[in-house]
């Protein structure tokens, strides 16, 4: 089922609800959860799991240190996917409050059962729209990082306007960052790497971050883990793309 156009409350700006007609980058579908998974599902979402429209809807504030019990960097995760990344950049990073943000619920449960079997203290999930997430949520000048990997090429020409990636949505999440925070972007589809390129070069409030090479693509961080959706892509012939931007101070 494609999700359509919302109503969303910009709680960030002060305003009411506004109508956006914008066109969702993901198409939300009903997936069976494996026996594993739906009682990761039972026993951890209670407590390590939040649903968007909870957050939109203003029935729960986006509210980090609440949440984590402690005041702390917070990194976004936008498309966490199956979770193995997610995972393993959380536990390198113990010091940093992780939120990702996922529809696919096979997804988050398998994450679930990753922040179970690390022991994870750090890592919350929400279950949602990123966008409104960003739109409504979550204020201006306050996130330590926003990372994007390898979010839903959309192949077909006819389909592109649906990617995440655009001018309205890199000037959002851009807005979010603190001056210095990173936004941190891979694909491994060349044309949407260049239009990542192109679109975060544009916004004014972005530039591109140290080590970055001058065709606006940097190799991959060491920090980076190599997840098997990746390994998978190297293996068809597709080269991964890392883009970098830091956010600029007012």
């Amino acid at each position: 089922m494609t999700v359509g156009p919302e109503t969303v409350t910009d709680a960030t700006a002060g305003g009411g609800a506004r109508r956006t007609d914008r066109i969702p980058s993901f198409v939300h579908q009903r997936n069976r959860l494996t026996e594993g998974q739906q009682s990761a599902w039972d026993r951890l979402w209670g407590t390590l799991g939040r649903d968007v429209d909870d957050l939109v809807g203003g029935r729960e504030p986006f509210a980090p240190a609440a949440w984590f019990g402690r005041e702390a960097p917070v990194v976004l995760e936008i498309g966490s996917g199956m979770g193995e990344t997610t995972a393993a950049l959380a536990a390198a990073a113990p010091e940093v409050d992780h939120v990702a943000v996922e529809v696919f619920e096979p997804g988050l449960a398998q994450l679930l059962l990753r922040i179970e079997d690390a022991g994870l203290a750090n890592l919350l999930l929400l279950r949602g729209d990123a966008v409104a997430l960003l739109d409504s949520c979550i204020p201006v000048d306050s996130l330590d990082g926003i990372r994007i990997f390898f979010p839903d090429p959309w192949q077909k020409r006819r389909h592109r306007k649906r990617r995440l990636v655009q001018p309205e949505f890199v000037a959002l999440a851009a807005s979010r960052l603190r001056p210095g925070a990173m936004l941190h972007m891979a694909t491994d589809w060349a044309d949407y790497a260049v239009q990542m390129r192109d679109v975060a070069d544009a916004e004014r409030s972005l530039r591109r971050a140290p080590g970055v090479g001058p065709d606006g693509f940097l190799p991959r961080p060491e920090w980076r883990p190599v997840s098997k959706f990746e390994q998978r892509a190297v293996v068809e012939g597709r080269a991964v793309s890392d883009l970098m931007y830091e956010r600029l101070s007012h």
